[in-house]
């Protein structure tokens, strides 16, 4: 039993200091950095996050299953296949990826820095998820910290006590050792587990029925995350690369509420309402869907006040005028976050239910009413545009997780009863 404890407790610290870590990168990024070199780090992060979806096409929501089904000495041949559909997308996508580089919307000194860190990060990806369905938690979080946590704090010291290295060649050399050390620890576990199966001829028929499964999902989840970044090109087309680095500093600090949902809430409930739900255990789902209404709008509305209270000190300590004079965008930013968070109150109950279908058409229309909101608004208030477009397109999805949570969840399911 204690064992058992000792590594969940693990697993926690190191998920938690994970979270810490790449919560204070960014205030120390602003202040070590020039606003333009904070804000090509942004466009970099955001462009890399994205095109992880590209590199792996959400197939692992179809592998993962697949792989618990079958006995281990199968298992080999599962992630064979996979690794073959994987080797197919990078020679189909990393050369269309350069085109980012062709067309300018990436400056070509990062181009290196670029495929290294994506590559990294999308097998550190895979093979996190794989360490996590296989019951291998605290392995997961390790490499979790490794390619997200541990860099971060190196270079942030490095930074403080060395001021030649206060370079952005530097902060992406750190993120790409950090990853490949993350690599190497996830091989050799999966190596240690000495699976079967290898040998097995790759099985294409089944990778074609498990790409139809997960591209429904993958256009939905391209959808959304492309507002995430969408929103930097735009930004930066609007009000230059300096404004840029601002713009990606108070998107640092507002996104760290969904660090600390994800981590601290979500996680915990949402598997008990699938569970409740599936059991047909009504009064188990609407506790938790109470817990889950209570403890996010708790948190996001503690976080927002802590939030505004703080930044303006925070941004004197960074001692870069620009970042103060642009405080005003923060507000706005922060509403477009929380609007985001508590949209996913009707998200997670929707999706312990299996309703997957009101979540893929609410993704897709966030971003169009995003493009269709922030043109809007540029006629009028070109600086304000892009987080007044996040707040109306996430304030749409919200409404419309809502409406649909209401609608599809049977009566005795629902949180307030007539």
């Amino acid at each position: 039993m204690l064992p058992n404890n000792f590594m969940q407790l693990s697993n926690v610290a190191i998920r938690g200091l994970t979270l810490v870590s790449k919560f204070f990168l960014i205030f120390f990024l602003a202040r070590f950095l020039e606003p333009a070199e904070l804000g090509i780090y942004g466009l970099l992060a955001a462009t890399v996050g994205y095109s992880l979806y590209l590199l792996g096409f959400d197939f692992y929501t179809y592998s993962t299953r697949e792989l618990l089904k079958r006995e281990r000495k199968e298992w080999g041949g599962v992630l064979k296949a996979q690794g073959t559909l994987t080797l197919v997308l990078y020679v189909i996508f990393l050369p269309l990826l350069s085109l980012l580089f062709v067309c300018d919307l990436l400056p070509m000194k990062v181009v290196y820095w670029f495929f290294v860190l994506l590559v990294l990060e999308h097998l550190n990806q895979e093979l996190g998820r794989l360490l996590i369905a296989v019951s291998e938690q605290l392995y997961a979080s390790l490499i979790l910290f490794l390619r997200s946590g541990v860099w971060a704090i190196l270079v942030t010291g490095l930074m403080f006590v060395e001021p030649n290295l206060r370079d952005l060649d530097v902060v992406f050399f750190a993120w790409s050792l950090g990853g490949l050390l993350a690599l190497c620890v996830g091989v050799f576990r999966i190596k240690s587990l000495q699976l079967s199966g290898w040998s097995a001829k790759v099985d294409w028929v089944w990778i074609i029925k498990g790409l139809k499964v997960a591209l429904a999902l993958l256009i939905a989840t391209l959808a959304m995350r492309g507002v995430f970044t969408l929103d930097r090109y735009w930004f930066q087309e609007l009000a230059g690369l300096e404004l840029l680095g601002a713009y990606v500093l108070f998107m640092g600090v507002s996104m760290a509420l969904m660090s600390f949902l994800d981590a601290g809430i979500f996680a915990f409930i949402y598997p008990g309402l699938i569970s409740a739900y599936q059991q047909q255990d009504t009064a188990g789902f609407r506790r938790g869907t109470l817990k889950l209404l209570l403890q996010t709008v708790c948190v996001s509305v503690g976080f927002a006040l802590i939030a505004l209270v703080a930044i303006g000190p925070l941004l004197v300590w960074l001692d870069k005028p620009l970042y103060s004079q642009q405080q005003g965008l923060f507000v706005w930013i922060l509403l477009a976050t929380v609007l985001y968070a508590v949209g996913m109150i009707p998200h997670y109950g929707l999706y312990a239910q299996g309703r997957d279908r009101p979540i893929i058409y609410s993704h897709i229309a966030s971003l169009i009413i995003f493009i269709l909101a922030t043109w809007s608004f540029m006629q009028y208030w070109p600086y304000l545009a892009v987080p007044l477009g996040l707040c109306v397109s996430f304030f749409c999805v919200l409404c419309w997780k809502s409406w649909s949570f209401y609608r599809l969840t049977p009566a005795p399911y629902r949180l307030f009863q007539s």
